[in-house]
């Protein structure tokens, strides 16, 4: 089947697509009783290019040495040259009888297998190339597993001479490869992992010199050493094995995450794989010392199947953990025998045949597991709090329509999530969550017992849906509360903790208690290091970005931090113990540095998910806390009190003063920027004269006149973060909505429902989408009304022309008709389902391409397409979908019209594109900028992929009678090829209509930061007002 994950293989493979499609339509015209037109001489011009492509393919042959490409290459090349004569034959025929039905069949069968057999070719070269990447990676494994057995400096410079070719070709492919790439996380997965084997390749190096250094001196930190040095060559062997893993991919899910359990599970099966060879080498070996490098992998084995096994299916999980403890068992039976020196008995070798035997199917086992887990379809909740919240308002939206238990799962984490916030609060937040939490899950209980007694449509269950949906949101913005705090109180100052840590490091000998002090300073290190990381995990989790690779990137983030804190601290002993020893201290300066750089990522990482205003609202009531804290410490005549309060409070202006230059560097408007500057600049003024009078008042705290000077200008510095605070804040406030006029609503002149500007027809939104009482999917009364200020960039919500919202519906009578629209031009991306009610069909079983067209109709259908060309365009893409759901089951239209579907979708995707880079261009705010380019980036090569994949599957129409699809397909496919095709071609449809929502997304956000004097503008209105 085709594949597109190369820049290579997609330039070849769409022109291919482009010819075969245009004979799939002559085919269908021929079809309605036209005559075939003479294809001798564009049949003639393939034939020339097929038998080019078959010459190069046997020189590739004959020069290769890759056994599996010699092998798998010839069937490849047999099909596209069997291809070729099949379109030879056809134009024959077509040329001796226009009207012949075998020389069509035999026109669309060659066709086929010009496109399949070239897509197999490409992907057969690409393959082997793939291969000699990793058969360079493995070397770099290879060498890294004998990191920990080198204890002499002439082996760590033989080590070095092996493992620096081998790294630096590895550097040059893989770079090479990701240029390559077509989907952009791949590529960024590799960019990543490579740096990160750079960057720890002489820290490597250096760690390992310090331990063969202590080795041979027989002095102290042996240990602390070899955990450094083994830490590193893991971390090296970690990333090198991502980098194999994502070099063998060929496709992309825009819904995968990392912490994704079927994620997980690749990643763990790939390490697997990795140390088997290590460990059946082990188990070759009689004579192999227990605990060597073989034993070590072996056991690794072990562990990541364990992952697996608590990630998959209930059934496969007691397989896998049955075989672990077997194996396990066995292996300690044989490193004892062998610790005995009996590894050479009959009793030692049959086990070790035997585990080689069981890690085989151990393999295979696991490897099915995940298959399972894969085609077992289950929907996980999301992973942050406002993922799970949507996923919470789809059900309370639909509670009588079965999720699988996601909407009940999604509520269920969530109150887990603000539990787990909830302890680590003071009071009242504490207090406050945990009872939220109890309530959310209490409602939660009610509505799912109603749903079980067939009563989830019923009025009461719809009042709970309501009220569980108001508790939700109150719930969340709670949580978002209580992180803000936790945010304030965790990053206030990342790198005190660490100056003063390397302080005691380096504290000279015959310090007085300086081993005292070291002890200290490496616990308040560690803990706050931890706290710093579970803090950044809990942010991207609740924070207010759904930016999937932010909230990755934070999380490896906290991870990192949290895997480098012990591993600073043994250097740290190190250094400490051999002052003198320059390894040591170029050691303790990499990590440190190491350290250092991932503290301050993890918090700019951190200010990114959180709003800026709201950041120093919270910095600012901190910073009044201290201060009363100030003032009972003069009641108290309590100097230190003073002074570690007035430390926090400039700390926490300092903290404040970052966040607004941070603003500042992210916008491009230079009167946003020139009023932070202001703002920040008295700011930074105010925090001197506040330390300084803070001074005089711990000097003699019974000054009266000094504790007022200070009380005056600590008032100044509260007021400038608050002035900053406005300064930050001005630009995204949105206009507040006009209140209706009330008086205006007089029943009698008309029914409530009469058309009010954009899709002010309120009787089209009954059940929150969409669609009359009587359509498809009528989902009851709308559950969350939008909160007022639901304008973008100052534009008007919809109606906002009338000056009053619809009236309510007489007693007895009948609606009036809509108001027809105004007379004037009507914009070419407006919609037509902006006056008129419109169906969306509801997806039913095993439907997922309509699944993800409904998915994005849901997300869209809120806005007005007036004047906002990206909804206009992510509308028609969505009704494009459904259509194209039914014309790959087979449910009317012919190959023609599939085809045409998919090159319209493909149309309306570079409509998304475009207007998503024109709003980039015109975003002031560069992270807004940034994500908006990021998601939009991959839309254009997902639609080339849909018009390939749709042609493809247009030549298999009808081509073969249908069978029953095992794995509960769109479509009942007639062959292997065929499930295949359509497989492929439902991934793609997902992964469009996924990237399309993040675009409307991202691109509503950016629109509140665009330049004023553009002349651009996007209208974002809600097509039901707040107060209807």
């Amino acid at each position: 089947m085709p594949v597109f994950h190369t820049k290579t293989i997609e330039s070849i493979l769409e022109p291919v697509a482009s010819q075969v499609s245009r004979l799939v339509i002559l085919h269908e015209e021929a079809e309605d009783g036209g005559a075939m037109p003479d294809l001798e001489k564009p049949v003639r011009a393939v034939s020339a290019a097929v038998e080019n492509l078959v010459r190069v393919g046997h020189e590739t042959i004959n020069h290769s040495d890759d056994p599996i490409l010699k092998q798998d290459m010839p069937s490849s090349l047999r099909r596209v040259t069997e291809a070729s004569k099949t379109l030879e034959k056809a134009s024959d025929m077509i040329k001796a009888d226009p009207y012949s039905k075998q020389a069509r069949r035999f026109l669309i069968d060659g066709a086929r297998g010009i496109l399949q057999g070239t897509s197999s070719l490409l992907l057969c070269f690409d393959e082997s190339e793939v291969r000699k990447i990793i058969r360079e990676c493995k070397k770099v494994l290879d060498y890294l597993a004998v990191a920990e057995v080198i204890e002499s400096m002439e082996d760590l410079v033989q080590f070095v001479k092996d493992l620096s070719p081998s790294l630096t070709k590895v550097s040059h492919e893989v770079d090479a490869r990701q240029k390559e790439l077509t989907h952009q996380p791949h590529r960024e997965i590799l960019i990543r992992c490579l740096d990160s084997v750079k960057a720890l390749a002489p820290i490597l190096i250096c760690s390992m010199k310090i331990f063969i250094q202590i080795l041979q001196q027989g002095g102290k930190g042996i240990e602390e050493a070899a955990e450094n040095r083994n830490y590193l060559a893991q971390r090296m062997s970690d990333e090198i094995n991502e980098i194999v893993r994502v070099l063998q991919l060929t496709t992309y899910d825009e819904d995968e995450w990392d912490a994704d359990d079927i994620s997980v599970m690749r990643k763990a099966f790939s390490a697997m794989e990795s140390k088997m060879q290590t460990a059946q080498d082990w188990l070759a070996d009689p004579r192999a010392l227990k605990g060597g490098v073989g034993e070590k992998a072996l056991r690794q084995i072990l562990d990541h199947a364990l992952r697996v096994a608590d990630r998959c299916l209930p059934a496969d999980r007691d397989a896998i953990r049955k075989a672990v403890a077997d194996i396990s068992n066995m292996v300690d039976s044989l490193a004892e025998l062998r610790a005995e020196g009996k590894g050479t008995s009959p009793q030692a070798e049959a086990l070790a045949r035997g585990i080689a035997q069981r890690l085989t199917e151990l393999s295979r086992t696991v490897g099915k597991a995940i298959q399972n887990a894969e085609r077992s379809g289950i929907q996980q909740p999301a992973h942050t709090i406002l993922g799970k919240l949507d996923q919470a308002r789809r059900w309370l939206q639909a509670p009588w329509v079965d999720d699988k238990g996601l909407g009940q799962n999604a509520i269920k984490q969530i109150t887990e999530e603000g539990r787990r916030i909830a302890k680590q609060c003071p009071e009242p937040h504490r207090t406050d969550l945990a009872r939220l939490c109890d309530e959310v899950d209490q409602l939660s209980g009610q509505l799912a017992d109603l749903v079980r007694r067939g009563e989830g449509d019923s009025p009461q269950a719809k009042a709970i849906a309501q009220k569980l949906n108001e508790k939700l949101n109150e719930l969340k913005n709670l949580i978002q509360s209580a992180l803000l705090q936790r945010v304030v109180e965790d990053f206030v100052d990342v790198g005190t903790p660490l100056k003063q840590f390397t302080d005691a490091v380096l504290a000279p000998e015959g310090t007085p208690n300086r081993e005292g002090n070291f002890h200290d300073k490496a616990r308040n290190l560690t803990e706050h290091a931890l706290r710093a990381a579970d803090t950044a995990r809990m942010v991207a989790a609740g924070g207010s970005n759904q930016n999937k690779r932010a909230v990755e990137g934070l999380v490896n983030a906290a991870n990192h931090i949290e895997s480098l804190t012990p591993q600073l601290v043994n250097a740290g002993k190190i250094r400490m113990e051999y002052p003198t020893n320059k390894a040591a201290d170029e050691h303790f300066e990499n990590l440190r540095k190491q350290f250092q750089d991932g503290m301050n990522n993890m918090r700019n990482l951190v200010d990114d998910q959180l709003d800026g205003a709201g950041h120093l609202k919270a910095i600012e009531e901190a910073m009044r806390r201290h201060g009363r804290l100030c003032d009972d410490a003069i009641v108290q005549n309590n100097p230190q009190k003073m002074v570690d309060n007035t430390s926090a409070i400039a700390r926490l202006a300092n903290r404040a003063l970052m966040v607004g230059k941070r603003e500042a560097d992210n916008s491009e408007d230079p009167h946003y920027v020139q009023k932070i500057n202001g703002a920040a600049d008295r700011l930074q003024g105010a925090i001197a004269p506040m330390v300084q009078d803070a001074k005089a008042v711990a000097a003699d705290t019974r000054n009266q006149p000094a504790a007022n000077q200070w009380r005056s200008s600590n008032r100044n510095l509260l007021d400038a973060v608050g002035k900053l605070r406005e300064a930050v804040t001005h630009e995204a406030q949105p206009p507040v909505p006009p209140m209706p006029d009330m008086s205006q609503m007089n029943i009698g002149k008309h029914g409530y429902g009469g058309g009010h500007g954009d899709g002010a027809n309120t009787a089209g939104y009954r059940g929150g989408h969409v669609g009359g009482p009587n359509a498809v999917g009528h989902m009851g009364p709308q559950i969350a009304p939008k909160p007022p200020g639901d304008f973008r960039g100052g534009y008007r919500s919809a109606g906002e022309d009338d000056q009053a919202p619809p009236r309510p519906q007489p007693p007895n009578a009948q609606p009036a008709p809509p108001r027809p629209p105004p007379p004037g031009h009507r914009s070419e991306y407006e919609t037509d389902d902006e006056d008129r009610d419109f169906d969306f069909p509801m997806p039913g079983e095993n439907q997922p391409i309509l699944a993800a067209a409904y998915g994005l109709h849901q997300d869209v259908s809120q806005w007005s397409s007036k004047d906002n060309e990206i909804i206009a365009a992510a509308k028609r893409m969505a009704l494009l979908m459904a259509r194209l759901s039914q014309l790959v089951r087979g449910e009317g239209g012919n190959k023609k019209d599939l085809i045409d579907c998919a090159k319209q979708i493909a149309a309306a995707s570079e409509d998304v594109t475009r207007a998503a880079k024109k709003l980039a261009r015109e975003c002031t705010d560069k992270r807004m900028r940034t994500a908006l380019l990021q998601v939009c980036e991959r839309i254009p090569t997902i639609g080339t992929q849909l018009k390939i994949l749709s042609t493809v599957k247009a030549t298999m129409l009808g081509a073969q009678e249908p069978i029953p699809s095992p794995d509960g397909s769109e479509i009942q496919c007639g062959s292997e090829e065929d499930q295949e095709a359509t497989e492929m071609l439902v991934g793609n449809a997902q992964n469009l209509m996924q990237s399309v929502k993040d675009v409307v997304r991202v691109a509503e956000g950016a629109s509140i930061k665009m330049r004023t004097d553009s002349g651009y503008k996007l209208r974002w209105a809600r097509k039901r007002p707040w107060y209807t």
